[in-house]
């Protein structure tokens, strides 16, 4: 597995799907704009319009720390007006200076996270350790 793939979840607080899909459009514009090594940023709604998934692709800490530092304030406008309960599931390798930032947004109480180093797959047969 090359580069580094997150998976975020939050809730779409009630009646406010249409401002929510306004912001989500700030934080892709931003996202075009400005990140350099973002691969993939992909939103999807569920059908009910109460969740919300991102599919994220990097390609590498930096990636996503380069992002972070790109959509912050529009991120941060989403999580106080739109959305809550904002988990991320995160794979791959994940450098120290990335580590300590999700610990420290998490300990903030800004979002949750998991961490999973890859093993193996399709493209290799050769088991790695994280």
């Amino acid at each position: 597995m090359a580069g580094l793939e997150v998976h975020a979840h939050m809730n779409i607080r009630p009646g406010l799907l249409d401002a929510f899909q306004k912001q989500a459009g700030e934080l892709i514009r931003l996202t075009k704009e400005k990140d350099s090594r973002t691969l993939r940023y992909d939103w999807f709604i569920s059908r009910d319009g109460t969740e919300c998934e991102v599919h994220e692709a990097y390609v590498s800490s930096d990636g996503l720390l380069e992002h972070n530092d790109n959509i912050r304030t529009a991120r941060d406008q989403l999580f106080a007006q739109f959305a809550v309960d904002h988990f991320m599931t995160i794979y791959g390798d994940v450098s120290q200076e990335l580590a300590d930032l999700l610990d420290k947004m998490q300990e903030a109480g800004h979002m949750r996270f998991t961490l999973f180093s890859f093993v193996q797959g399709l493209e290799s047969s050769e088991k790695h350790h994280g």
